[in-house]
């Protein structure tokens, strides 16, 4: 049974950052395309990022620049670096996990955590 434990979330003023970080058990960590996705109240789950077992990034254009998805394979962890954060980036964020290459639609996810909430006053 894969799971992946968020951690990281917070309070943060605007302007500045935070870190999550995503541990994934019960799987071949290799094998799986890694994201992270988010959610603000009344609205639909959005893609922020995604990397492959290769490092291979891809981001959402409302975050690019500013946040930066790495993973490190060895402790089967990956993580969300958030610079310059927003208000309208407030949510609860999810990690997700898939099968291969990436994930970057919330249909294609095989495995979410439990969510992790960020806010970030103005």
């Amino acid at each position: 049974q894969v799971q992946l434990v968020e951690s990281g979330g917070g309070l943060v003023q605007a302007g500045g950052s935070l870190r999550l970080s995503c541990a994934a058990s019960g799987c071949t960590f290799n094998s799986y395309g890694m994201g992270w996705f988010r959610q603000a109240p009344g609205k639909d789950r959005e893609f922020v990022a995604t990397i492959n077992w290769n490092h291979n990034t891809y981001y959402s254009d409302s975050v690019k620049g500013r946040f930066t998805i790495s993973r490190d394979n060895a402790k089967n962890t990956v993580y969300l670096q958030m610079n310059s954060l927003k208000p309208e980036d407030t949510a609860v964020y999810y990690c997700a996990a898939r099968r291969g290459y990436w994930v970057t639609q919330p249909r294609d996810v095989a495995y979410w955590g439990q969510g992790t909430q960020v806010t970030v006053s103005s």
